[in-house]
């Protein structure tokens, strides 16, 4: 028994000194970058692919194979993915929704590029390094590396350096250390501690362009476990799973739980990644997909004509062309999922290869009569069943997208599709023996072919319901700026997972059909890599683009089939890598060519050019007019109009308030009271805390301590979209607009989730802010000062009891500044409660009844403004 115990122990530590070294060049990646290096595994797998070519197809020496692709080839690949790939990245701006896809694109590149050199088979003549026999030798050099690292970091100016880099990029540039020099050392060492991952592990698993990559990547687990930043947590951590799994293997229970058993005990690291990505701490918490810069332009007709005489010309074919068109309109479904998820929702999404496993798994089952309590069903009512029980699912990265995005949300979702694919797909029990047939009438291709038709055009008419509408806009509004979408009264979780719940049910829909086309379940059809091209596919020919889903369909099927099989990967890798070039998709680039190329025509006058002739029309007419008194402009309000009520009850209070940010404590004990028909100013220096109080009382983050109260209801733990269906709505200091959609559009999001539904909120708004002439504008492409108005405007469509400015005069000219305190005084004069933050004191000095004085997260001074601000003016405290 003993001597079982340490042979296990030998081959768990072989196994988790190969994810040691995966972890230690991930977290080197990372803190030399802030990228998490998602093409890890492919650089794994093109340099045991490179070894194996130099030694066992060229005859070199080994040691020399090894030299050469070890010291020369894996630091090449990553020096030059630091500087054709994310040194633009991040000259452009440092994006992590761009870095995240071009990692990504990276990935599929490397795979696609393998399968066109060395074939999708798989080799198991992969030479076998000294090292690799002996699990000592590979701890000795795993902890050697280790050690080498944690000293370079702690004790070089190197390592000075790469901490200044990893603290503050900008600032380290300014005091002229080299980020770019740092950078690529970084990469470098990841992709070489990669390299030996790959050589290593490929003697004793298939040597294929799909299989290493993916078992590479499940190990990332440890990475996240060291939070991406210790070296020894991450060196521990791997080598802890590697003799746990291989001590699970000396278990044999009996009956129903010997086949999880063994599953678990043959996956342990793919169990370690989903307890990292979905309970431990967030690993990246900024946003993960590129977002759109103009206003959502609508198809032309023309496309979508050619689009559908495309898809009708198989109709026309025989034989097995035709047979392999059937998977178009399949994938072409399964990849509209990934449309309503990432285009529609902005929430990436790696894991939809696994709800389509599941749609084509469960009408396998069903179809056979083997799914658990149910009868055997026609292959219709199969597969629409299996649509409604895979749709729930879509919780499973529903869920953390609740309060995960970013990289965060990348891995949750990555290893929910990693998990479903190990312990659903690979195992037999649940997969064995299984047929799929088609339905009755549609056997034949051609007419299976009609039926996957009508079921793409449903499952577009599905995809544009989400598009259009209340729903639309509020997706709209959530994919471009979450925070403003909360904040207008969007119900962001439910919205989140109502996102997921609808991919899953199109992925399902999808997974059943090119199941039935290929009249099988097949498992490597739904692999995770597989779900890593769909996304890159999806991304890069237009997220939000449903023609693009069609495209990405046509293009991965007829590539892959027509020419030799990685075209297509290969394809979208390099497109993937340039997509910080065109964030909205190859059709979005070339539409904005065209319209730079296209001769411009009759000239049309600015916002302000409009306005100087509108007076000056008015003035040849009869006398200029004036600017309309507080009455006057409240009688445009848009909410309905009441009387000012005549209590000086605080409708907003807040008592005791603490809230903090790691050691810092932003508020400490703040009272504050805000009364309607009343404007309440909050001035101080910068950090004193004020923003920390508006996001407390908007909902946005919750005290640590006090209490937040609205009239007689205590609304401390309430989310900020219930807050703002209350009647408690807000601006950002950052402007809050969702550019994706047009001026009345982005007003329509207040006036349908705020308070009060009116539908006349939105004309009333546009008057009221001077935005008529450019109603139907795209957000995107309106100057400051006019988004400023956008914005109050979509706060005022939902008739607010309660409204919060956050320095409202940022970005205006004096005369937007006196236009805006006009309104304001009349929304006060109307009954509204206005909490404004501002560094203007002219202007508060003009707008409020009352000011707070706020340094170091506690109000110091409160009064009328002449006396606060004539004390405040004395000691010449900053704001």
């Amino acid at each position: 028994m003993s001597s079982l115990t340490y042979d296990l122990t030998l081959a768990g530590l072989s196994v988790g000194s190969a994810a040691a070294l995966t972890g230690i060049g991930l977290v080197v990646t990372y803190r030399a970058t802030g990228v998490l290096n998602f093409a890890h595994g492919a650089v794994a797998m093109v340099c045991a692919y490179a070894l194996r070519q130099l030694v066992v197809e060229w005859g070199w020496p080994l040691w020399a194979g090894a030299a050469m692709t070890l010291l020369v080839l894996a630091p090449a690949i990553g020096m030059a993915l630091e500087r054709f790939v994310f040194r633009p990245l991040s000259v452009l701006g440092g994006d992590p929704a761009q870095t995240l896809v071009a990692s990504i694109g990276v990935f599929v590149l490397l795979v696609g590029g393998a399968a066109l050199l060395w074939g999708q088979g798989a080799r198991d003549d992969a030479p076998e390094l000294l090292v690799a026999a002996d699990p000592w030798g590979q701890l000795a050099v795993v902890l050697v590396l280790a050690a080498a690292v944690g000293a370079v970091i702690r004790w070089t100016r190197f390592g000075r350096e790469l901490r200044a880099v990893v603290d503050d990029r900008q600032l380290a540039v300014l005091g002229g250390i080299d980020a770019d020099r740092v950078a690529a050392a970084g990469w470098a060492f990841g992709s070489f501690t990669a390299g030996l991952t790959g050589v290593l592990l490929a003697p004793y698993v298939r040597l294929d362009p799909y299989g290493l990559p993916l078992l590479v990547m499940e190990v990332v687990a440890v990475a996240v476990a060291a939070r991406m930043r210790s070296l020894p947590v991450a060196v521990v951590t791997a080598l802890g799973i590697g003799v746990a799994q291989s001590q699970v293997t000396r278990l044999h229970p009996r009956g129903w739980g010997e086949p999880l058993l063994q599953a678990v005990g043959a996956n342990l690291f793919v169990v370690a990644l989903l307890i990292a990505a979905l309970a431990l701490p967030r690993v990246g918490t900024r946003d993960a997909l590129p977002r759109t810069a103009t206003a959502r332009v609508p198809t032309p007709l023309g496309a979508w004509i050619v689009a559908w005489v495309l898809f009708l010309l198989p109709l026309g074919f025989a034989g097995a062309d035709l047979h392999t068109s059937v998977q178009v309109p399949a994938l072409a479904v399964v990849l509209l999922s990934l449309v309503v998820v990432t285009g529609r929702g902005g929430q990436i999404s790696l894991g939809q290869a696994a709800y389509a496993g599941l749609g084509a798994l469960f009408t396998a089952l069903l179809a056979a009569g083997r799914f658990p309590g149910l009868p055997r069903l026609p292959e219709l009512a199969a597969l629409a069943l299996a649509v409604l029980l895979v749709a729930p699912l879509g919780l499973l990265t529903g869920w953390p997208a609740i309060s995960r995005k970013g990289l965060a949300l990348a891995l949750a979702t990555f290893a929910v599709g990693v998990g479903v694919s190990r312990f659903v797909f690979a195992q037999p029990y649940a997969t064995s023996g299984l047929a799929l047939g088609r339905p009755a009438g549609f056997d034949d291709d051609r007419a299976y072919y009609v039926l996957e038709l009508a079921l793409l055009g449903a499952a577009l008419l599905a995809a544009r319901a989400l598009r259009t509408g209340r729903t639309g806009r509020a997706l709209a509004a959530l994919r471009d700026h979450e925070s403003g979408a909360s904040a207008s009264g969007v119900r962001v979780p439910a919205l989140k997972l109502a996102a997921f719940v609808s991919g899953a049910a199109l992925a399902a829909l999808g997974g059943g059909m090119l199941g039935m086309g290929l009249r099988a379940f097949d498992p490597a059809a739904f692999d995770p890599v597989r779900g890593l091209l769909w996304f890159a596919a999806v991304v890069v020919l237009g997220a939000d683009s449903t023609l693009g889903a069609l495209a990405a369909a046509a293009l991965l099927v007829g590539l892959d089939a027509g020419a030799r099989g990685g075209v297509a990967a290969a394809l979208i890798g390099v497109l993937a890598v340039l997509v910080g070039r065109f964030p909205g998709g190859p059709y979005e680039a070339l539409r904005s060519a065209a319209t730079r190329l296209r001769p411009a025509g009759r000239a049309r006058l600015t916002e302000r050019g409009e306005a100087v002739r509108r007076y000056l029309r008015r003035t040849a007419t009869g006398p200029a007019p004036v600017a309309p008194a507080p009455s006057a402009v409240a009688a445009h309000s848009p909410r309905p109009s009441r009387q000012p009520p005549t209590s000086d009850r605080p409708i907003l209070s807040a008592h005791a308030l603490r809230a903090g940010y790691g050691g810092f404590r932003a508020l400490d004990g703040v009272d504050l009271q805000v009364a309607p028909a009343r404007i309440t100013a909050i001035v101080g220096p910068n950090g004193a805390g004020k923003s920390t109080l508006f996001h407390c009382l908007a909902g946005t983050l919750r005290p640590a301590h006090g209490r937040i109260r609205y009239g007689d209801r205590d609304i401390t733990r309430l989310p900020a979209h219930t807050r703002a269906r209350l009647g408690i709505a807000r601006t950002f200091q950052q402007l809050a607009v969702f550019p994706a959609l047009t001026v009345a559009e982005n007003i329509r999001v207040g006036a349908e989730q705020g308070r009060v539904g009116d539908p006349a909120a939105v004309d009333r708004a546009l008057r009221l802010l001077g935005l008529d002439s450019v109603w139907d504008a795209p957000a995107a492409g309106l100057p400051t000062g006019t988004l400023r108005r956008v914005e109050l405007a979509r706060v005022l469509a939902g008739s607010p009891r309660v409204l919060l400015l956050d320095e409202p005069a940022a970005g205006l000219d004096t005369g937007e500044v006196a236009a805006l305190a006009r309104l304001l005084k009349a929304l006060a004069a109307d009954g509204t409660a206005l909490l404004v933050v501002e560094h203007d004191l002219d202007l508060v000095a003009d707008l409020a009844d009352v000011v707070h004085v706020m340094t170091a997260g506690r109000i110091v001074a409160s009064g009328p403004p002449a006396h606060v601000l004539d004390a405040l003016d004395a000691r010449e405290t900053p704001v």
